[in-house]
């Protein structure tokens, strides 16, 4: 029997949330020899994900710096990761999404002439400086390419109008797998001083480039809008490690009795948080594939989304960041029951789980 030797690179949090079941689904393979290797791009939480589903990796760059650019992260990389596959040979790579290592593995791999694998591949918004710089990474991505791993129909149909190389396959997305496996443990979510059954908790997220600055701002006066009109509701406020983002938001909400900021929850805190919440505003693009399959309405507080399938399906609504939106989109759920069970029911559209099991079965048959 053949024992084929592969990489996968990852260095941010979703990165490994997505990663996560694909990795353990190769390593319970005997024909695969699998090697992980991080970045570090986002230390702290990647930890928590990888001690979550048990993971050690092999390789760590550990890039991370303060005030690091893109530049800097695609350079340690790139820079990192030729010499790591020089030294192991693998006769595939497999990144995910699109982000600045993801880009970098898959530069590194073509450099090196090695297949590659995309996870999540298709995503688009037609709008390369939004999400900044994640479009452009996902579409630079998919032309170095061999085998597409494409989460839904759109994002098969995309990459066929895009014209990429390699082969496409429908699989389902990953983070499904990741998030019924924590679901299925009943995690809890607990923060001093919220009263879950007192309140109705707003569970938020921000923390996208495009909405720095003024957006930013704009979402907090949102939220402070809601609060205000809505006496029974708290937020909960995982605040991300960047003080571009963190600073504003506990200058102008960390004194509010309703409103809960904290550090970033780990994976299954925030699947028991999900569980727990009446409702989601976020910026992310994960929580808008996550939060359907527990039942929860996202109103998603950006001007695009890569994710239109959820907005299709009636599971997420695109509300952007203008304060009086958010409060007429989120006091619509608040107020009419109606529309917060049509959002709740809608069906998922990104899959049943079983992703990682197609993605095994594709990469064996292409090495063989």
């Amino acid at each position: 029997m053949s024992i084929y030797s592969i990489c996968i690179t990852l260095g941010t949090r979703p990165e490994a949330i997505k990663l996560a079941p694909v990795i353990q689904a190769f390593r319970n393979c005997s024909d695969f020899k699998t090697h992980v290797i991080l970045t570090g791009q986002h230390r702290e939480m990647v930890e928590q994900v990888m001690k979550l589903f048990d993971l050690q990796a092999d390789e760590d760059l550990n890039i991370m710096q303060p005030q690091q650019t893109l530049t800097d992260i695609t350079y340690r990389s790139l820079q990192g990761l030729e010499n790591i596959f020089q030294n192991i040979q693998p006769q595939f790579v497999i990144v995910q999404g699109d982000t600045t290592t993801a880009f970098a593995a898959a530069l590194a791999a073509f450099y090196q002439k090695i297949p590659l694998g995309h996870v999540e591949a298709g995503l688009r918004t037609n709008d390369i400086y939004n999400p900044y710089p994640e479009e452009a990474n996902r579409r630079l991505i998919s032309q170095l390419t061999q085998l597409h791993f494409a989460p839904t129909q759109l994002a098969v149909k995309n990459l066929n109008h895009s014209g990429v190389t390699g082969e496409i396959h429908h699989t389902g997305n990953t983070v499904i797998d990741a998030l019924l496996k924590v679901a299925q443990r009943q995690p809890v979510c607990q923060i001093p001083d919220l009263d879950w059954t007192q309140y109705r908790v707003l569970l938020a997220t921000v923390h996208r480039r495009e909405n720095w600055g003024e957006p930013l701002q704009d979402i907090i006066k949102g939220f402070q809008l809601v609060l205000d009109q809505f006496r029974d509701t708290a937020l909960l406020l995982p605040l991300h490690r960047n003080p571009t983002v963190r600073e504003p938001i506990q200058a102008a909400l960390g004194e509010h009795p309703r409103v809960f900021l904290t550090e970033p929850l780990d994976y299954a805190e925030l699947v028991g948080a999900i569980q727990r919440c009446y409702l989601l505003l976020t910026d992310s693009g994960g929580i808008q594939e996550e939060a359907p399959s527990l039942g929860k309405p996202v109103l998603v507080l950006r001007e695009t989304t890569e994710r239109p399938e959820a907005v299709e399906a009636g599971t997420a609504k695109l509300i952007g960041t203008n304060p009086n939106q958010i409060l007429l989109e989120a006091g619509e759920l608040l107020s009419d029951r109606l529309a917060y069970e049509k959002m709740a029911n809608a069906i998922n559209p990104f899959g049943d789980g079983k992703a990682s099991e197609r993605i095994i079965e594709i990469v064996r048959g292409y090495l063989n």
